[in-house]
């Protein structure tokens, strides 16, 4: 009984300290593209905002001091627990 206790306890360590990260393009505009890059983010525990953060695009071009948009992406990176949702500008 005692090894499977054991058992179930590292199987859930380990779940627990998997993750997994996905990123994707938002939109693409016709301005040219720049050197600049913003970020902005979030974080979530079970859905529930964590940090108060925000991940919008504005927060993200304001973060790197963007005034014309090339690109917007967006990436998740997704625990067992907690979620981190990243958005990335770049532009001039």
């Amino acid at each position: 009984m005692k090894n499977i206790a054991k058992t179930l306890i590292a199987g859930f360590i380990v779940v627990s300290l998997t993750a997994c990260s996905a990123a994707g393009p938002l939109f693409v505009t016709d301005n040219p593209a720049g050197s600049k890059t913003g970020e902005s983010s979030y974080r979530t525990i079970f859905g529930l905002a964590l940090d108060g953060g925000n991940a919008g695009i504005a927060k993200a071009a304001e973060n790197g001091k963007i005034t014309k948009i090339s690109t917007v992406d967006q990436k998740v990176e997704a625990g067992l627990f907690i979620t981190r949702i990243v958005t990335v500008v770049t532009g001039e």
